[in-house]
């Protein structure tokens, strides 16, 4: 199976040399589930999308620092790459940003939320269980580190995870489309650098000091990896 990444943002330069780039935290966590995995890589941040749909079997988007209703050219070219994608029904997975982009394509809406920033761990229930959510959990608790929510669905969606805090937290529709608000590929130790790199100036005291208090509970990083690797080759 070949799995395009659409790379929406870079890690801060200054955490680059400890923890890479996000293209590189994705494809090491996809490939543990499956190293025989294809992986090709599209700057779609940079302006580079797929010349055909069908260059890969399925696409995963990266998150990003930018919000999906901030107008930048390179954004309007995904929003129009991610419904030609749901047109074709061609498999797609969002990943923060990327969950966003997918609801605001379809027709939903984006907008901050009066939570606040959401940071660490989050804890989420699952409400609907799907084939390919194997081996299953009742629970999906993943690292976020987000501004912006999913506030009004589009038609055909289904919330298969939610909680207090974010109640879109993870929606299919149909059999192609599936996007989730936390972030399988971070680890604790990017969250907390993360945070540390934004304490105060972008997020606030109390809320940074709330997320590194999260982090002492166990991820799910990767069963969601799992589950996404299944829905893609579904």
């Amino acid at each position: 199976m070949r799995i395009g990444i659409l790379q929406c943002d870079d890690v801060m330069e200054s955490l680059q040399p400890a923890h890479g780039n996000y293209p590189e935290m994705l494809t090491q966590l996809l490939r543990e589930q499956d190293p025989a995995l294809e992986i090709e890589l599209y700057p779609a941040h940079l302006g580079r999308l797929p010349g055909a749909l069908d260059e890969c079997d399925g696409y995963v988007t990266t998150g990003s620092r930018y919000g999906v209703t901030d107008g930048l050219p390179w954004i309007e070219a995904l929003r129009d790459f991610v419904v030609e994608l749901h047109g074709a029904r061609h498999k797609l997975v969002g990943i923060c940003f990327g969950h966003q982009m997918m609801a605001a394509a379809l027709g939903g809406e984006v907008q901050k939320s009066d939570k606040g920033w959401g940071v660490g761990l989050s804890f989420n229930d699952i409400l609907a269980q799907k084939p390919w959510m194997q081996p299953f959990k009742p629970s999906l608790d993943l690292i976020v580190s987000h501004q912006d929510q999913v506030t009004r669905l589009p038609e055909g969606a289904e919330v298969l995870a939610s909680s207090r805090f974010c109640p879109y937290y993870m929606v299919q529709y149909d059999e192609h489309f599936l996007g989730v608000q936390g972030h399988p590929e971070f680890c604790k130790a990017y969250s907390c650098d993360l945070m540390q790199a934004r304490r105060g100036s972008v997020i606030p005291e109390v809320r940074v000091r709330e997320g590194l208090a999260s982090l002492s509970g166990e991820v799910d990083d990767k069963l969601m990896m799992a589950w996404i690797v299944r829905f893609l080759a579904g």
